[in-house]
Protein backbone atom coordinates (compact mmCIF):
# COMPACT_ATOMS: atom_id res chain seq x y z
CA UNK A 1 0.00 0.00 0.00
CA UNK A 2 2.83 2.17 0.91
CA UNK A 3 4.44 1.77 -2.18
CA UNK A 4 1.37 2.29 -4.13
CA UNK A 5 1.00 5.61 -2.55
CA UNK A 6 4.25 6.54 -3.14
CA UNK A 7 4.46 6.00 -6.70
CA UNK A 8 0.51 7.83 -7.06
CA UNK A 9 2.33 10.64 -5.43
CA UNK A 10 5.04 10.63 -7.68
CA UNK A 11 2.54 10.55 -10.72
CA UNK A 12 0.44 13.56 -9.55
CA UNK A 13 3.57 15.54 -8.85
CA UNK A 14 4.33 14.90 -12.21
CA UNK A 15 0.87 15.68 -14.06
CA UNK A 16 1.29 18.99 -12.31
CA UNK A 17 4.78 19.52 -13.32
CA UNK A 18 3.55 18.89 -16.58
CA UNK A 19 0.43 21.38 -16.26
CA UNK A 20 3.00 24.35 -15.30
CA UNK A 21 5.45 23.57 -18.15
CA UNK A 22 2.44 23.29 -20.34
CA UNK A 23 0.96 26.55 -19.13
CA UNK A 24 4.15 28.81 -19.03
CA UNK A 25 4.84 27.55 -22.96
CA UNK A 26 1.21 28.51 -23.54
CA UNK A 27 2.10 31.58 -22.31
CA UNK A 28 4.81 32.35 -24.40
CA UNK A 29 2.24 31.92 -27.82
CA UNK A 30 0.37 34.68 -29.61
CA UNK A 31 -2.77 36.07 -28.88
CA UNK A 32 -5.77 34.44 -28.93
CA UNK A 33 -4.59 30.83 -28.06
CA UNK A 34 -5.81 28.42 -30.95
CA UNK A 35 -7.64 25.10 -30.35
CA UNK A 36 -5.41 23.88 -32.91
CA UNK A 37 -2.64 25.14 -31.57
CA UNK A 38 -3.14 23.76 -27.58
CA UNK A 39 -4.17 20.41 -28.95
CA UNK A 40 -0.65 19.96 -30.43
CA UNK A 41 1.15 21.46 -27.37
CA UNK A 42 -1.08 19.39 -25.24
CA UNK A 43 0.56 16.61 -26.80
CA UNK A 44 3.72 17.41 -26.65
CA UNK A 45 4.09 18.09 -22.58
CA UNK A 46 0.76 15.43 -21.44
CA UNK A 47 1.25 11.36 -22.04
CA UNK A 48 -2.26 11.18 -23.21
CA UNK A 49 -2.83 7.90 -21.47
CA UNK A 50 -2.60 9.63 -18.02
CA UNK A 51 -6.16 10.16 -17.11
CA UNK A 52 -5.62 13.09 -14.98
CA UNK A 53 -3.30 14.96 -17.75
CA UNK A 54 -6.53 13.77 -20.57
CA UNK A 55 -9.05 15.88 -18.14
CA UNK A 56 -6.64 18.50 -17.66
CA UNK A 57 -6.47 18.72 -21.28
CA UNK A 58 -10.02 18.33 -22.32
CA UNK A 59 -10.87 21.36 -19.32
CA UNK A 60 -8.12 23.56 -20.67
CA UNK A 61 -9.78 23.42 -24.64
CA UNK A 62 -13.00 23.60 -22.90
CA UNK A 63 -11.97 27.11 -21.35
CA UNK A 64 -10.29 28.02 -24.42
CA UNK A 65 -13.53 27.46 -26.48
CA UNK A 66 -15.41 29.42 -24.08
CA UNK A 67 -13.64 32.17 -22.01
CA UNK A 68 -11.14 33.20 -24.11
CA UNK A 69 -13.41 33.98 -27.42
CA UNK A 70 -13.64 37.70 -27.79
CA UNK A 71 -17.31 36.49 -30.11
CA UNK A 72 -19.44 33.90 -30.26
CA UNK A 73 -16.81 31.70 -32.30
CA UNK A 74 -13.57 31.01 -31.46
CA UNK A 75 -11.79 30.80 -34.74
CA UNK A 76 -8.46 29.90 -35.88
CA UNK A 77 -6.53 31.88 -38.96
CA UNK A 78 -4.65 30.46 -41.11
CA UNK A 79 -0.45 32.03 -41.89
CA UNK A 80 -0.60 30.58 -45.80
CA UNK A 81 -4.50 31.22 -46.56
CA UNK A 82 -3.50 31.79 -50.42
CA UNK A 83 -6.90 31.45 -52.13
CA UNK A 84 -9.96 32.73 -50.39
CA UNK A 85 -11.64 29.43 -51.59
CA UNK A 86 -9.01 27.12 -49.99
CA UNK A 87 -10.36 25.48 -46.79
CA UNK A 88 -7.80 22.46 -47.06
CA UNK A 89 -4.16 21.55 -46.26
CA UNK A 90 -2.74 18.62 -47.60
CA UNK A 91 -3.03 16.90 -44.08
CA UNK A 92 -6.24 17.60 -43.68
CA UNK A 93 -6.25 20.05 -41.58
CA UNK A 94 -8.18 23.47 -41.47
CA UNK A 95 -6.37 26.05 -43.24
CA UNK A 96 -9.05 29.28 -43.12
CA UNK A 97 -11.14 29.50 -40.06
CA UNK A 98 -12.45 27.13 -37.42
CA UNK A 99 -15.20 27.13 -35.84
CA UNK A 100 -15.41 25.35 -32.02
CA UNK A 101 -17.81 24.22 -29.99
CA UNK A 102 -19.05 21.79 -27.81
CA UNK A 103 -19.82 19.67 -30.80
CA UNK A 104 -16.27 19.08 -31.20
CA UNK A 105 -15.74 17.94 -27.32
CA UNK A 106 -18.70 15.61 -27.05
CA UNK A 107 -20.34 14.15 -30.47
CA UNK A 108 -19.18 11.17 -32.19
CA UNK A 109 -17.02 12.61 -34.61
CA UNK A 110 -19.20 10.77 -37.80
CA UNK A 111 -21.95 13.10 -36.16
CA UNK A 112 -20.08 16.58 -35.77
CA UNK A 113 -20.72 17.38 -39.33
CA UNK A 114 -24.57 16.59 -39.00
CA UNK A 115 -24.82 19.11 -35.77
CA UNK A 116 -23.37 21.22 -37.41
CA UNK A 117 -25.34 21.44 -40.88
CA UNK A 118 -28.43 22.13 -38.28
CA UNK A 119 -26.48 24.70 -36.16
CA UNK A 120 -26.97 22.84 -33.20
CA UNK A 121 -24.23 24.37 -31.45
CA UNK A 122 -25.93 27.88 -32.22
CA UNK A 123 -29.29 27.88 -30.61
CA UNK A 124 -30.45 31.73 -31.42
CA UNK A 125 -32.12 30.91 -34.82
CA UNK A 126 -34.46 27.95 -32.83
CA UNK A 127 -35.34 30.91 -30.42
CA UNK A 128 -36.13 32.81 -33.01
CA UNK A 129 -38.11 30.76 -34.80
CA UNK A 130 -40.03 29.66 -31.35
CA UNK A 131 -40.70 32.76 -30.13
CA UNK A 132 -43.61 33.31 -32.36
CA UNK A 133 -45.12 30.33 -32.04
CA UNK A 134 -45.03 31.38 -28.21
CA UNK A 135 -46.63 34.48 -28.56
CA UNK A 136 -49.26 33.05 -30.57
CA UNK A 137 -50.34 29.93 -28.21
CA UNK A 138 -50.22 32.16 -25.15
CA UNK A 139 -52.16 34.65 -26.86
CA UNK A 140 -55.00 32.19 -28.10
CA UNK A 141 -55.21 30.73 -23.89
CA UNK A 142 -58.22 31.18 -22.55
CA UNK A 143 -58.21 34.46 -20.11
CA UNK A 144 -57.16 33.94 -16.89
CA UNK A 145 -55.28 30.51 -18.06
CA UNK A 146 -51.62 29.57 -18.38
CA UNK A 147 -51.25 28.38 -22.45
CA UNK A 148 -51.26 24.79 -23.24
CA UNK A 149 -47.87 23.35 -22.50
CA UNK A 150 -48.11 20.29 -24.54
CA UNK A 151 -48.51 23.02 -27.87
CA UNK A 152 -45.64 24.56 -26.38
CA UNK A 153 -43.37 21.42 -26.35
CA UNK A 154 -44.66 20.39 -29.78
CA UNK A 155 -43.76 23.56 -30.79
CA UNK A 156 -40.24 24.23 -29.17
CA UNK A 157 -39.29 20.78 -30.73
CA UNK A 158 -40.85 21.82 -34.23
CA UNK A 159 -38.55 24.76 -34.35
CA UNK A 160 -35.69 22.88 -33.54
CA UNK A 161 -36.52 20.33 -36.10
CA UNK A 162 -37.45 23.35 -38.99
CA UNK A 163 -35.05 25.47 -38.05
CA UNK A 164 -32.23 22.37 -38.85
CA UNK A 165 -33.81 21.85 -41.92
CA UNK A 166 -34.08 25.47 -43.13
CA UNK A 167 -30.36 25.16 -42.79
CA UNK A 168 -29.61 22.07 -44.11
CA UNK A 169 -31.64 23.50 -47.58
CA UNK A 170 -29.59 27.09 -47.09
CA UNK A 171 -26.44 24.85 -47.29
CA UNK A 172 -27.07 22.69 -50.21
CA UNK A 173 -28.54 25.50 -52.55
CA UNK A 174 -26.00 27.88 -51.49
CA UNK A 175 -22.68 25.76 -51.84
CA UNK A 176 -21.18 27.72 -54.23
CA UNK A 177 -22.12 30.78 -52.63
CA UNK A 178 -20.62 29.48 -48.82
CA UNK A 179 -17.18 28.63 -50.21
CA UNK A 180 -16.66 32.25 -51.17
CA UNK A 181 -17.58 33.96 -47.83
CA UNK A 182 -15.44 33.52 -45.41
CA UNK A 183 -17.86 33.22 -42.44
CA UNK A 184 -19.42 30.26 -44.18
CA UNK A 185 -16.88 28.57 -46.60
CA UNK A 186 -16.02 25.65 -43.55
CA UNK A 187 -19.90 25.07 -43.70
CA UNK A 188 -20.01 21.04 -44.00
CA UNK A 189 -21.44 20.93 -47.11
CA UNK A 190 -19.36 23.64 -48.39
CA UNK A 191 -16.12 21.95 -47.06
CA UNK A 192 -16.63 18.74 -48.08
CA UNK A 193 -16.84 17.10 -45.29
CA UNK A 194 -20.66 16.16 -46.64
CA UNK A 195 -21.76 15.10 -49.52
CA UNK A 196 -24.78 16.52 -51.39
CA UNK A 197 -26.41 13.07 -51.45
CA UNK A 198 -25.85 13.05 -47.49
CA UNK A 199 -27.43 16.45 -47.00
CA UNK A 200 -30.23 15.40 -48.78
CA UNK A 201 -30.66 11.92 -47.00
CA UNK A 202 -30.03 13.90 -43.61
CA UNK A 203 -33.09 16.43 -44.31
CA UNK A 204 -35.43 13.93 -45.17
CA UNK A 205 -34.46 12.63 -41.93
CA UNK A 206 -35.22 16.00 -40.75
CA UNK A 207 -38.61 16.68 -42.68
CA UNK A 208 -39.63 12.61 -41.88
CA UNK A 209 -39.32 13.89 -37.91
CA UNK A 210 -41.06 17.54 -38.24
CA UNK A 211 -44.11 15.50 -39.59
CA UNK A 212 -44.39 13.52 -36.51
CA UNK A 213 -45.09 16.81 -34.53
CA UNK A 214 -47.12 18.12 -37.76
CA UNK A 215 -49.37 15.02 -37.44
CA UNK A 216 -50.44 15.74 -34.01
CA UNK A 217 -51.87 19.09 -34.64
CA UNK A 218 -55.41 19.46 -36.28
CA UNK A 219 -56.38 19.58 -39.58
CA UNK A 220 -57.00 22.82 -40.70
CA UNK A 221 -53.29 23.53 -38.45
CA UNK A 222 -51.72 20.22 -40.32
CA UNK A 223 -52.35 22.26 -44.26
CA UNK A 224 -51.13 25.73 -42.87
CA UNK A 225 -47.76 24.00 -41.43
CA UNK A 226 -47.10 21.99 -44.68
CA UNK A 227 -47.97 25.29 -46.78
CA UNK A 228 -44.93 26.85 -44.88
CA UNK A 229 -42.54 24.49 -46.75
CA UNK A 230 -43.00 26.70 -50.04
CA UNK A 231 -41.53 29.61 -48.27
CA UNK A 232 -39.08 27.64 -46.26
CA UNK A 233 -37.37 26.02 -49.61
CA UNK A 234 -37.72 28.87 -51.98
CA UNK A 235 -35.65 31.72 -49.44
CA UNK A 236 -32.52 30.63 -49.89
CA UNK A 237 -33.02 31.62 -53.35
CA UNK A 238 -33.97 35.27 -52.68
CA UNK A 239 -30.83 36.90 -52.30
CA UNK A 240 -29.47 35.88 -55.58
CA UNK A 241 -32.64 37.87 -57.23
CA UNK A 242 -33.88 41.22 -54.17
CA UNK A 243 -32.28 43.35 -51.81
CA UNK A 244 -35.11 42.16 -49.39
CA UNK A 245 -34.23 38.65 -48.62
CA UNK A 246 -34.65 39.66 -45.12
CA UNK A 247 -38.25 40.60 -45.68
CA UNK A 248 -38.87 37.21 -46.97
CA UNK A 249 -37.53 35.47 -44.46
CA UNK A 250 -39.35 37.56 -42.01
CA UNK A 251 -42.70 35.76 -43.83
CA UNK A 252 -41.23 32.28 -43.31
CA UNK A 253 -39.86 32.35 -39.87
CA UNK A 254 -42.92 34.66 -38.45
CA UNK A 255 -45.33 31.45 -39.62
CA UNK A 256 -45.59 30.40 -35.95
CA UNK A 257 -47.83 33.45 -35.36
CA UNK A 258 -50.31 31.95 -37.47
CA UNK A 259 -50.07 28.04 -37.32
CA UNK A 260 -50.22 28.61 -32.90
CA UNK A 261 -53.29 30.05 -33.06
CA UNK A 262 -54.31 27.41 -35.29
CA UNK A 263 -53.40 25.03 -33.31
CA UNK A 264 -55.26 25.80 -30.28
CA UNK A 265 -58.45 27.87 -32.14
CA UNK A 266 -58.61 25.30 -35.10
CA UNK A 267 -58.95 28.84 -37.11
CA UNK A 268 -57.52 32.06 -37.54
CA UNK A 269 -58.62 35.52 -36.50
CA UNK A 270 -57.23 38.08 -38.35
CA UNK A 271 -57.79 41.10 -36.12
CA UNK A 272 -55.46 39.13 -33.73
CA UNK A 273 -53.07 37.12 -36.00
CA UNK A 274 -52.34 38.90 -38.93
CA UNK A 275 -50.91 42.18 -36.76
CA UNK A 276 -49.18 39.50 -34.84
CA UNK A 277 -47.73 38.18 -37.87
CA UNK A 278 -46.73 41.22 -39.33
CA UNK A 279 -44.87 42.38 -36.36
CA UNK A 280 -42.60 39.16 -36.63
CA UNK A 281 -41.45 40.11 -39.95
CA UNK A 282 -40.69 43.62 -39.27
CA UNK A 283 -38.78 42.50 -36.29
CA UNK A 284 -36.99 39.62 -38.60
CA UNK A 285 -36.15 42.60 -40.89
CA UNK A 286 -34.32 44.90 -37.97
CA UNK A 287 -32.37 41.84 -36.19
CA UNK A 288 -31.35 40.10 -39.45
CA UNK A 289 -30.70 43.36 -41.64
CA UNK A 290 -28.34 43.99 -38.36
CA UNK A 291 -26.93 39.93 -39.10
CA UNK A 292 -26.19 40.78 -42.30
CA UNK A 293 -23.60 43.71 -41.98
CA UNK A 294 -21.72 41.04 -40.84
CA UNK A 295 -21.15 39.91 -44.51
CA UNK A 296 -21.59 42.59 -46.34
CA UNK A 297 -18.10 42.61 -47.97
CA UNK A 298 -18.49 39.22 -48.84
CA UNK A 299 -21.83 39.45 -50.29
CA UNK A 300 -20.39 42.74 -52.53
CA UNK A 301 -17.82 40.28 -53.83
CA UNK A 302 -20.33 37.69 -54.54
CA UNK A 303 -22.82 39.37 -55.92
CA UNK A 304 -25.73 38.46 -53.59
CA UNK A 305 -27.62 40.69 -52.14
CA UNK A 306 -29.21 41.90 -48.34
CA UNK A 307 -31.25 44.73 -47.22
CA UNK A 308 -27.77 45.69 -45.36
CA UNK A 309 -26.17 46.53 -48.71
CA UNK A 310 -29.78 48.04 -49.37
CA UNK A 311 -29.70 50.40 -46.75
CA UNK A 312 -25.94 50.85 -46.44
CA UNK A 313 -25.48 54.29 -44.17
CA UNK A 314 -29.06 54.92 -43.49
CA UNK A 315 -29.07 51.36 -42.30
CA UNK A 316 -30.18 52.58 -38.79
CA UNK A 317 -33.15 55.21 -39.71
CA UNK A 318 -34.60 51.87 -41.90
CA UNK A 319 -34.30 49.86 -38.96
CA UNK A 320 -35.76 52.35 -36.50
CA UNK A 321 -39.06 52.48 -38.72
CA UNK A 322 -39.21 48.66 -39.02
CA UNK A 323 -38.82 48.82 -34.94
CA UNK A 324 -41.85 51.08 -34.36
CA UNK A 325 -43.98 48.90 -36.68
CA UNK A 326 -43.35 45.86 -34.57
CA UNK A 327 -44.21 47.24 -31.64
CA UNK A 328 -47.36 48.99 -32.83
CA UNK A 329 -48.54 45.83 -34.37
CA UNK A 330 -48.02 43.77 -31.19
CA UNK A 331 -49.98 46.63 -29.59
CA UNK A 332 -52.50 46.18 -31.83
CA UNK A 333 -53.11 42.86 -31.50
CA UNK A 334 -52.79 42.59 -27.60
CA UNK A 335 -55.83 45.19 -27.86
CA UNK A 336 -57.78 43.14 -29.88
CA UNK A 337 -57.16 39.96 -28.02
CA UNK A 338 -58.40 42.29 -24.78
CA UNK A 339 -55.40 41.24 -23.12
CA UNK A 340 -54.23 43.20 -19.88
CA UNK A 341 -51.86 46.26 -18.79
CA UNK A 342 -48.30 43.79 -17.66
CA UNK A 343 -48.48 43.15 -21.65
CA UNK A 344 -48.30 47.14 -22.47
CA UNK A 345 -45.99 47.05 -19.30
CA UNK A 346 -43.85 44.15 -20.56
CA UNK A 347 -44.21 45.41 -24.19
CA UNK A 348 -42.63 48.79 -23.33
CA UNK A 349 -39.99 46.80 -21.51
CA UNK A 350 -38.94 45.33 -24.74
CA UNK A 351 -39.22 48.77 -26.64
CA UNK A 352 -36.62 49.26 -24.76
CA UNK A 353 -34.43 46.10 -25.50
CA UNK A 354 -34.90 46.44 -29.10
CA UNK A 355 -34.03 50.15 -28.76
CA UNK A 356 -30.87 49.39 -27.32
CA UNK A 357 -29.99 47.41 -30.00
CA UNK A 358 -30.53 50.02 -32.78
CA UNK A 359 -29.24 53.36 -31.23
CA UNK A 360 -25.76 51.23 -29.89
CA UNK A 361 -24.70 48.92 -33.00
CA UNK A 362 -21.49 49.43 -34.35
CA UNK A 363 -22.51 48.16 -38.32
CA UNK A 364 -19.07 47.74 -38.95
CA UNK A 365 -18.16 45.18 -36.61
CA UNK A 366 -18.62 41.85 -37.42
CA UNK A 367 -18.46 40.77 -33.17
CA UNK A 368 -20.74 43.72 -32.33
CA UNK A 369 -23.55 43.03 -34.87
CA UNK A 370 -23.64 39.72 -33.60
CA UNK A 371 -23.91 40.37 -29.88
CA UNK A 372 -26.41 42.97 -31.22
CA UNK A 373 -28.71 39.76 -33.42
CA UNK A 374 -28.05 37.15 -30.32
CA UNK A 375 -29.76 39.30 -27.70
CA UNK A 376 -33.07 39.29 -29.72
CA UNK A 377 -33.97 36.20 -27.60
CA UNK A 378 -34.13 38.33 -25.05
CA UNK A 379 -36.41 40.60 -26.86
CA UNK A 380 -38.32 37.89 -27.64
CA UNK A 381 -38.57 36.41 -24.00
CA UNK A 382 -39.96 39.83 -22.87
CA UNK A 383 -43.21 39.69 -25.21
CA UNK A 384 -43.44 36.22 -24.78
CA UNK A 385 -43.80 37.55 -20.35
CA UNK A 386 -45.93 40.29 -21.36
CA UNK A 387 -48.39 38.29 -23.19
CA UNK A 388 -48.40 35.20 -20.34
CA UNK A 389 -48.75 37.67 -17.91
CA UNK A 390 -51.18 39.41 -19.29
CA UNK A 391 -53.24 36.64 -20.58
CA UNK A 392 -53.38 35.50 -16.81
CA UNK A 393 -54.87 38.80 -15.44
CA UNK A 394 -57.89 38.95 -18.27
Amino acid sequence: MASFLFHTSRRSVSCLSLHRKFLNHLSSLEAPVSYTRASLVSNLWCNRSDFACKNFIRDFRYGLIHGLSTSSDLKESSKNDESPNSSVKNDGRSEAKVEMSWIYLYLPKKIQPYAHLARLDKPIGTWLLAWPCMWSITLAAPPGQLPDFKMLTLFGCGALLLRGAGCTINDLLDQDIDTKVERTKLRPVASGQLTQPQGISFLGLQLFLGLGILLQLNNFSRILGASSLLLVFSYPLMKRFTFWPQAYLGLTFNWGALLGWAAIRGTLDPAIVLPLYFSGVFWTLVYDTIYAHQDKEDDLKVGVKSTALRFGDSTKEWISMFGVANIGCLALSGYNADIEWPFYALLAAASGQLAWQILTVDLSSRADCNRKFISNKWYGALVFSGILLGRLSS
